[in-house]
């Protein structure tokens, strides 16, 4: 068991993050990266509403207001479906796409 926590330590988050958009599932640190982006994203179109505000133009107020719009329906979209497809191991996303090795193959190795 400890050996399988030591090879889960040893993927870095980027790879995690790769292995969280091609593998079926969603992992922590995609979920992570998913949501701090958004959340900056929001921040952006705040600062940009509070700007279009203040320069009283009705038409830049209109298409930020929109963008704010398409951003929430985006991400409630998003978080529904990564609901939906369920959270998983860095593991067993290795383990789905091949790229971890068996126990089998790692126990004949030391005993050879």
């Amino acid at each position: 068991m400890a050996n399988t926590e030591s090879r889960v330590e040893d993927v870095s988050s980027a790879k995690a993050v790769l292995l969280g958009a091609l593998a079926p599932g969603v992992n922590g640190p995609t979920l992570i990266t998913l949501k701090s982006t958004f959340l900056m994203l929001g921040l952006c179109l705040a600062i940009m509403l509070g700007l279009a505000f203040s320069s009283s133009d009705s038409w830049l107020t209109f298409h930020v207001t929109f963008l704010v719009i398409i951003t929430v329906s985006l991400f409630l979209l998003l978080s529904w479906f990564l609901a939906q497809t369920g959270f998983v191991s860095i593991e067993n996303q290795m383990h789905e796409m091949g790229l971890a090795q068996n126990d089998y193959q790692e126990t004949s190795r030391k005993s050879k």
